[in-house]
């Protein structure tokens, strides 16, 4: 399913004042004032205001070779999703929780600016701001991942990919997270006591117990006076400030975070950015009910 941003989007048009250089030139030597050319009109270089999310695309279900699965579509980032899950012995302090790990990869075939060979920072970060929220909003409580207390317990590999990278990597990725731990079905779980073995199910299965939906929604600040709403690649390495908010299903902010050296402690600008958090988490919620 999808939902479209507040309005469709035209195709970009060269700025004022570019036309006896190659647009694509201009961009890639002066992507600054590339950048202030079109803001300066009122529009951003793929055509939106620069208030104007982009469309969102969910597709849940798509790998049936894991327990829970989903494609995101934001923009032209494209993010799936996949989880697998493995039968493991609880933690001896934690004798009655499970494990929930995701992991974060952008490959080098999604985008110049990545390298091929191991995580770069950027996935290291997106994985750990993953996990952090995962454990922070509570999502699935490790607790009803238990399937034997101190003997046999479930363990969540949630395996994040980027297939296309066009900016706002996380919202695409804890958007897919939500969507594939929501479709997650698990084999019922036996445990004999005499032989402490684990027998599953062919023919049953459970669906996980997700708590809280939380959703995230990213913002810039560019020349200290442009917000922009949901930020491409291209903008992404111009910005003074990234401002994420991450909304639950109450409409409750569960966290806001700032990044940069723009406007810090501009009370206005944080009001603004929860205010449409808020607004699009409404959108996006309707694409997550409608898989």
């Amino acid at each position: 399913m999808s939902t479209d941003a507040s309005m469709s989007t035209p195709t970009s048009v060269p700025p004022a004042g570019a036309s006896q250089l190659d647009a694509k030139t201009f961009q890639r030597l002066h992507p600054r004032a590339y950048l202030e050319r079109f803001l300066s009109e009122g529009i951003r270089p793929d055509g939106r205001e620069p208030t104007t999310w982009r469309d969102v695309s969910l597709n849940a279900g798509s790998i049936s070779t894991a327990e829970g699965s989903a494609l995101v579509r934001l923009g032209n980032t494209t993010i799936v999703c996949g989880i697998k899950a493995e039968i493991a012995e609880p933690d001896l302090d934690r004798p009655e929780h499970g494990f929930i790990v995701p992991n974060v990869d952008l490959p080098a075939i999604c985008s110049p600016k990545f390298k091929p060979g191991p995580p770069g920072e950027e996935a290291q970060i997106l994985s750990e701001r993953i996990n952090a929220i995962l454990i922070q909003a509570d999502v699935v409580p490790t607790a009803s991942l238990c399937i034997e207390p101190g003997k046999a317990c479930w363990v969540l590999y949630i395996d994040i990919t980027c297939i296309n990278y066009d900016g706002n990597a996380f919202d695409a990725c804890l958007l897919a997270t939500i969507a594939a731990l929501r479709a997650t079905h698990l084999s019922k779980p036996t445990f004999d006591e005499e032989t402490e073995r684990v027998t599953c199910s062919e023919t049953e299965k459970l669906p996980l117990q997700v708590k809280r939906i939380p959703l995230s929604t990213t913002f810039g600040v560019f020349d200290s006076k442009h917000l922009l709403y949901d930020p491409t690649a291209f903008e992404e390495p111009l910005l003074e400030t990234s401002i994420n908010v991450i909304t639950d299903e109450k409409q409750q902010i569960l966290s806001s975070s700032q990044l940069g050296l723009g406007p810090r402690g501009d009370s206005a600008i944080l009001q603004r950015c929860m205010s449409a958090a808020k607004e699009r988490r409404s959108a996006l919620e309707k694409v997550l009910n409608e898989i």
